[in-house]
């Protein structure tokens, strides 16, 4: 059994979250206005180690795996941004790949949601969309190959392991899938090891196999399923 920790890589700055949410956006900014909703509630958390870290610094992402290590965290999967092509906040994840440090087991979970000003209340302004199309399922796993390839990917049955947050939102996950493994086996891998994220109702009222993924993770909190009070 391993444990692999989800990683989300929205603690750098980029030039769209500037000009859509302001200059030097990160998600820090969203964790230092939390505010406590009951007594005893400690909110906001402050990071402690490691303070308000940028991840574009080499030596964050390090002291980031040596800490995992400590504390018998066996790899990251790093939330990846495919919109049509257009990558975003791939940079920490770019940069492991082409320098080979930390040298540390990671993954990948494609995080296949519109980005939206959700956080606004306006729900229906969509900043970036996906947009699905067989096409860009190849252009998507050709780009996907080389971290596929790297000695550190984490792998199941000798496959490297990839998830999908919102397997629902796939056209034809059927296709999609096939496709991937097909190109994965084409350019040398033996297949892939295809995990759905059950983060949605309608993602847990399916079973993954007829969509073509070998397992489902079970993202927690079910909201669905806890108590109103």
């Amino acid at each position: 059994m391993r444990a692999i920790c989800l990683y989300l890589p929205q603690f750098h700055p980029i030039a769209e979250n500037d000009k859509w949410w302001g200059a030097g956006f990160t998600e820090w900014r969203n964790v230092t206005r939390a505010k406590p909703l009951f007594p005893g509630h400690y909110q906001p958390h402050h990071p402690a180690d490691l303070g308000y870290y940028d991840l574009r610094l080499a030596e964050v992402r390090q002291h980031q795996a040596d800490l995992a290590r400590q504390y018998g965290i066996d790899g990251f999967c790093y939330y990846h941004y495919w919109f049509t092509g257009k990558q975003l906040l791939e940079r920490p994840v770019s940069e492991i790949l082409r320098t080979g440090q930390p040298d540390f087991p990671f993954c990948l979970c494609w995080a296949n949601e519109n980005w939206t000003r959700r956080w606004d209340g306006q729900d229906q302004e969509v900043l970036i969309g996906q947009q699905y199309s067989p096409a860009d399922d190849q252009n998507h796993i050709q780009a996907l190959l080389p971290y596929f390839h790297d000695p550190r990917y984490i792998r199941i049955h000798n496959k490297p392991l990839f998830l999908v947050y919102r397997s629902s939102e796939l056209p034809d996950p059927r296709a999609t899938t096939a496709l991937w493994r097909d190109q994965a086996q084409a350019n040398g891998l033996e297949g892939l090891y295809l995990v759905k994220v059950e983060s949605f109702p309608v993602e847990r009222a399916r079973h993954p196999e007829p969509d073509g993924f070998d397992a489902a993770l079970d993202f927690q909190p079910d909201w669905g399923s806890l108590p109103d009070h």
